[in-house]
């Protein structure tokens, strides 16, 4: 099966997908979603219907392949970051992803991995790291001039959050989201740029709201 995937940010006409959709006659299906990138790829309401298409064709054990194709790879997730977890699950399960620009796939035509593909991507989760780095320093920086100007005291010594407050932030929401949605504790703190022990920490406050057991 050959699937050809495209996403556009709007349905208001202000961006046109038909620079992606060239050269279809050969694909199964042709889906493009019109949403914003922030939205993860399988949340997405195209992207959606290529998990279930992924998930049938897994149950019934096809010997035939599987292919996703897209005319950029950052039409796969919101951030490199994610781009990278999306490949990376998509390969262990034997899906084939082929990228339009730059011209890479995961897997070659004999179903081996591509090793061409695998240094792209790992050049890619370098600058990842190297993103993630240059916002935490953004963030240590701004701190540094709001403790010169007196704007910045940081949490009081003695105090710390309550399971209704930590649920309430955004982060939260997110590792919450994933660990619903069966997602391993690997795979959320790539998505979500946590630690294990913020993940331990939410399930812990949700458990002690609910009054269940920490699962």
């Amino acid at each position: 099966m050959k699937v050809f995937y495209s996403r556009v940010s709007s349905d208001d006409g202000s961006q046109n997908p038909e620079r992606q959709l060239q050269n279809l006659k050969e694909f199964d299906y042709v889906f493009t979603d019109m949403c914003s990138g922030s939205i993860p790829l399988f949340e997405r309401p195209k992207g959606g219907q290529i998990k279930k298409l992924i998930d049938d064709h897994l149950a019934n054990e096809s010997k035939t392949t599987f292919e996703i194709h897209c005319h950029s790879i950052d039409r796969l997730g919101r951030n490199t970051l994610d781009v990278l977890t999306v490949w990376d699950d998509l390969t262990k399960k034997g899906i084939t992803i082929v990228c339009r620009n730059p011209n890479i796939r995961n897997i070659d035509e004999d179903g081996k991995v591509d090793n061409f593909s695998v240094l792209t991507m790992s050049i890619l989760s370098i600058m990842s790291s190297f993103e993630r780095g240059m916002i935490r320093s953004r963030q240590m920086e701004g701190i540094k001039l709001r403790k010169e100007k007196g704007l910045y005291s940081g949490r009081q010594v003695g105090t710390k959050d309550t399971p209704e407050r930590l649920l309430q932030k955004e982060k939260s929401k997110l590792i919450l989201k994933y660990i619903e949605k069966g997602y391993p504790v690997r795979e959320i703190e790539k998505i979500v740029s946590c630690s294990k022990t913020t993940i331990t920490k939410v399930r812990k406050a949700k458990a002690e709201l609910e009054g269940t057991p920490i699962i």
